[in-house]
């Protein structure tokens, strides 16, 4: 007997394969057979196909992603279909397509519900510095949970926790003062937190008009209302209304991608931050409240600053009395190299932003650093302003704060530095070894940080065709040889954990190398089909 129903939750998923010229259509049903007794379910793709030549038309529908083998991949628990509303994905795909449900993690591994076993060469989201299951930071989450599992911080009430974990940043930021710390739950709210108090400081001040703030084109602040406008991602503006009005963005610094012919890195440095106090006089200097940078921008593309750019657009801000807000919520504790990118790039900031491995996202945390500029004006005139009224139920949280402490003790006691610059070069020079192949238009990094441009003739102006998917392609391939990383357009980034080991490193590269073959690959397929 067979009987065949439409799936509304599958069991498994179909990829397309490799090199395909199928144009598919597919909707998904359930064939259960009974034979000898058992059942089979098994989803299968009902194909409408016309073969084509022209690879505009022969392309891998947006529907299927690609699995980490050539073969369906059964999936018992059903997540097709599942009740989230995930972030940072397509709202089809939370419905259509099977999500890769990660089950466990031991240093620098992950492991999926079927078992399979990937080498996280993105650390989380760049989060996870020191991997999975680190004992230390288990046991200083559950001493503090058997503890005092949650107290607040507000009205001047607080937890110990909180107290040293806010001593111990400000003994670790060293390439200028701080005075104050505030805590966040991540680095989202805490980038927001930067903008109500760059405005608090300045209606303090009796500057009420001085509220503009000014970022990057390519830069990544977060995503939320305020966060996102200061991002200058397009994706995280568009259908949101977005950036709101105070919100300006001046040049991204990348100089393979838009320096000028014959033009230096400082003659480009020169030229952006020209561009910046131009910016600044249009608008009118007594309306610009704060410029804000990371020190390496990331989920725009790993993008490193030219020499000499920070030191021009630091003198630029100063200049006007703007300040200047360093958002090391990626860059911070050791992922260049050096504890902070402030550190690396000689930026002497006024507020700073952290997250991520703050705690090593075993718990969420984040925080803002004040220099003493801007809290002395909060402390002299309170009397004139009353509280300083915002804040968040988990601001400061003692289980955070309690793992975020063991965190940095870990750093220090384990010379993490000493780490991140043992294995950065084998890292650095490893994966820039393919930056010769000729689908790759620049490699770029420092320390555990790396993108991977993908462009024709080593261009910044041929790009692939979007509909070829080039960089979502090489993802695939990493994802099925065993390794995740981000991706974004035809970018793709790299921030591995401190933890690893040289073998692990060597590994990254070799999977990398295995990506970049099937990668050239599928690139001289789809030309071949345009002739």
């Amino acid at each position: 007997m067979i009987k065949i129903t439409r799936s509304k939750i599958p069991t498994c998923r179909i990829q397309s394969q490799p090199g395909s010229q199928h144009t598919v259509c597919c909707f998904s049903f359930t064939v259960t057979t009974k034979m000898n007794n058992h059942h089979h379910r098994l989803l299968r793709s009902a194909i409408a196909a016309k073969i084509c030549r022209s690879t505009r038309t022969a392309q891998t529908l947006s529907a299927v992603r690609w699995n980490s083998t050539n073969a369906a991949v059964v999936d018992d628990e059903g997540y097709k279909g599942h009740c989230m509303l995930a972030p940072f994905t397509a709202g089809w795909q939370t419905t259509d397509s099977n999500p890769l449900v990660i089950e466990k993690s031991e240093g620098s591994y992950v492991y999926d519900v079927n078992g399979k076993k990937y080498l996280d060469a993105l650390a989380g989201l760049w989060c996870n510095p020191l991997g999975g299951n680190e004992p230390r930071l288990v046991a200083a989450a559950t001493k503090q949970l058997n503890t005092l599992p949650f107290y607040h911080s507000f009205w001047n009430r607080t937890t110990k926790p909180s107290l040293d974990l806010a001593k111990e940043l400000l003994g670790m930021f060293t390439s200028n003062e701080m005075a104050k710390v505030f805590f966040t739950n991540s680095g989202s709210d805490a980038n927001d937190t930067q903008v109500k108090l760059v405005w608090y400081y300045n209606n303090a001040l009796g500057r009420p008009n001085k509220k503009k703030i000014i970022a990057r084109t390519k830069s990544y602040h977060g995503s939320t209302l305020v966060s996102a406008s200061l991002s200058g991602l397009p994706a995280l503006h568009q259908h949101f209304d977005l950036p709101t009005p105070f919100v300006l963005h001046t040049d991204c610094p990348h100089y393979w991608r838009y320096h000028l012919p014959g033009e230096t890195e400082e003659d480009f440095a020169t030229r952006l931050a020209t561009n910046l106090e131009n910016l600044i006089l249009k608008e009118g200097p007594e309306t610009i409240a704060a410029f804000i940078a990371e020190p390496v921008m990331g989920a725009g593309g790993v993008i490193l600053p030219p020499k000499t750019y920070f030191e021009k657009v630091q003198a630029v801000v100063k200049k006007y009395d703007i300040l200047f807000i360093a958002d090391e919520v990626i860059c911070g504790f050791g992922r260049l190299g050096t504890m902070f990118g402030c550190d690396k790039y000689n930026i002497k900031p006024d507020l700073v932003t952290i997250a991520k491995a703050l705690s090593s996202a075993y718990m969420p945390i984040g925080a803002v650093l004040v220099s003493p500029k801007v809290a002395d004006v909060i402390y002299s005139q309170s009397n004139k302003l009353g509280s300083f009224s915002h804040g968040f139920t988990y601001s400061g949280h003692p289980v955070a704060c309690a793992v975020a402490l063991e965190t940095l003790k870990i750093y220090q006691e384990r010379n993490i530095l000493d780490q991140v610059n043992r294995i950065s070069p084998m890292f650095q020079d490893g994966l820039k070894s393919f930056a010769s192949s000729p689908v790759i238009g620049e490699i770029r990094g420092t320390g555990l940080i790396l993108g991977t441009e993908f462009t024709d003739n080593k261009s910044p102006n041929e790009l692939f065709p979007p509909e070829w998917k080039i960089g979502a392609y090489f993802g695939a391939q990493c994802e099925k040889h065993g390794m995740l990383v981000r991706v974004a357009g035809d970018s793709i980034m790299m921030s591995p954990p401190f933890i690893m080991t040289s073998n692990e490193v060597d590994e990254l590269i070799s999977k990398y190398g295995k990506a970049l073959k099937d990668t050239e690959r599928k690139v001289e397929e789809l030309k071949c089909q345009l002739k």
